[in-house]
């Protein structure tokens, strides 16, 4: 896609084409364009979350999914509980229960019964 085809998704999305929203959240899946899912995400396109979620989760990205969590995303807090745990990162485990996660509690509590 060129970059004037991009630019023309784009005007059509922010005035509210639903195709092209959802054409545009696809292609930035596709890309990797976490900074094209991010402003829709930020726009209220749930589906825009969805795919940086998977994304970040994908990639390893705690730093995304900790700004997705802390914006109070449940699924950004379920995958960062995920990642944490098959990482043994005791430390963002910890963050997460004192934020009241009891699945992190329980996570944290079963790494370290070891």
């Amino acid at each position: 896609m060129s970059e004037r085809e991009l630019s023309a998704l784009r005007e059509r999305a922010e005035s509210g084409d639903r195709e092209a929203v959802d054409e545009l959240i696809q292609l930035a899946a596709e890309l990797g364009d976490l900074d094209e899912l991010r402003r829709l995400a930020a726009g209220g396109h749930s589906a825009a979350a969805d795919e940086l979620i998977q994304l970040a989760s994908e990639q390893g990205d705690f730093e995304e999914l900790r700004r997705l969590s802390d914006g109070g995303n449940a699924t950004a807090t379920d995958e960062l509980i995920q990642l944490a745990t098959e990482h043994e990162d005791l430390d963002e485990l910890r963050r997460l229960a004192a934020r009241g996660s009891s699945t992190a509690a329980e996570q944290l509590a079963e790494l370290t019964s070891h």
